[in-house]
């Protein structure tokens, strides 16, 4: 009974895990990054955009543009 108990506390805990897991501003940092082929960050902002946070990563491209790079904050999803 106490291993049943304790299994349940773990898959309750596991289950609500990824409910507080946020992208943090250095991991939306390394994602422009990654999306930008290694370009130098130069701001990185969090706002509300249609209601869900995301980081604005402004980065300096290896080619000389700046160029901006949204992260949601919850999914880490760029675009």
């Amino acid at each position: 009974m106490k291993s049943l108990i304790k299994v349940m506390i773990l898959a309750l805990c596991l289950s609500t895990a990824s409910v507080y897991a946020a992208v943090s501003r250095d991991e939306a940092s390394d994602l422009a990054q990654k999306k930008t082929n290694g370009g130098k960050v130069l701001n990185v902002e969090k706002f509300i955009d249609a209601g869900k946070s995301v980081w604005r990563v402004k980065v300096l491209t290896p080619g000389g543009d700046v160029r901006a790079v949204f992260v949601d904050e919850a999914t880490g999803a760029v675009r």
